[in-house]
């Protein structure tokens, strides 16, 4: 998704416990009564595992003729990651997928060695009312898988494992956690799950993924005894196991895994770990070597100056 302008934040640290290494502030923009919170990249963290953009828009309610309209535009070396908590996206590709995306389903789009897509609220959802509340998230892809096949792939929401007990709803949107086991199919080792804690609630996470945090969407957790609020990245501790309780009835996500194989260049929409194989992108972009996106094709977002 590339509705969020203007440069990527440079943030310090700011430790708040023992179990949490560093506290990021998301840059939050308003695009008229639209809010989008960029947690990743910052000048404290550029990844949490694999993921190495992180989006938080919404939540938003449309005037009438209004919603998303991001053009078609291009990606290389990563798998963006869109997860709703209310509204509807349609996603379209260059590989001519067409999926309205809702409220605990996951698209899960690899672009590998390049894909084109768009993300548009459809037109029958432009009568005044339409929420949209989610999460659009990148995760780099291993160096041996850089350059593969453009592919697509959507995870309806039933499919997505459930837990509900002890005041907890917990969903394993990828990779495992308290003996669920996604579907989702990562090529790095990932965890990416949504927690709905009631107040006094506690959600223990263990440390099988080598590297984790927290996104609170809403409500106030507690960590190490550190209250934190709305909209706060938390990095925590690598090889803690961490308790986190709800001070308040308290919605948050969890990602992290593996650390990647070395880093990564971010440009754009464009990831990879050559600088040479970005510009390159820029250049196949700029010159119309990428797909066209079918049922899309009038417009698309050009390649920025800077």
């Amino acid at each position: 998704m590339s509705f969020f302008p203007g440069k990527d934040p440079t943030l310090g640290d700011a430790p708040s416990s023992d179990a949490v290494t560093q506290l990021i502030v998301p840059r939050t923009v308003d695009l008229g009564g639209f809010q989008v919170h960029r947690a990743l990249p910052s000048g404290s963290s550029r990844m949490v595992g694999p993921f190495i953009f992180f989006d938080h828009f919404g939540p938003a309610v449309f005037k009438a003729g209004d919603g998303i309209d991001v053009r078609p535009h291009p990606h290389i070396g990563l798998a963006t990651v869109t997860y709703l908590f209310d509204g509807e996206i349609v996603h379209r590709d260059s590989l001519g997928t067409a999926m309205p995306i809702r409220p605990g389903a996951v698209n899960w789009m690899t672009s590998g060695r390049g894909i084109v897509h768009s993300e548009r609220t459809a037109a029958d959802h432009r009568d005044g009312g339409e929420p949209l509340h989610g999460l659009q998230l990148w995760v780099a892809l291993p160096m041996k898988d850089e350059e593969i096949a453009p592919a697509f792939a959507h995870t309806a929401t039933a499919d997505i494992p459930e837990l509900r007990e002890n005041g907890m709803t917990l969903r394993v949107v990828a990779g495992a956690l308290h003996c669920l086991r996604s579907p989702v199919v990562t090529a790095w080792d990932t965890v990416f799950a949504e927690v709905r804690l009631k107040a006094g609630s506690t959600f223990p996470l263990d440390a099988a993924y080598e590297e984790r945090a927290v996104y609170v969407l809403a409500g106030e957790i507690a960590i190490g005894g550190d209250k934190h609020g709305p909209e706060r990245l938390l990095v925590l501790k690598p090889g803690d196991r961490v308790a986190i309780k709800a001070a308040s009835d308290a919605h948050f996500v969890v990602v992290g895994g593996a650390a990647m194989d070395g880093p990564r260049h971010i440009w754009w929409n464009f990831v990879s770990s050559r600088k040479e194989r970005i510009e390159a992108a820029k250049a196949d972009w700029k010159a119309g070597r990428f797909d066209i996106v079918p049922g899309d094709t009038t417009e698309f977002i050009p390649l920025p100056e800077n």
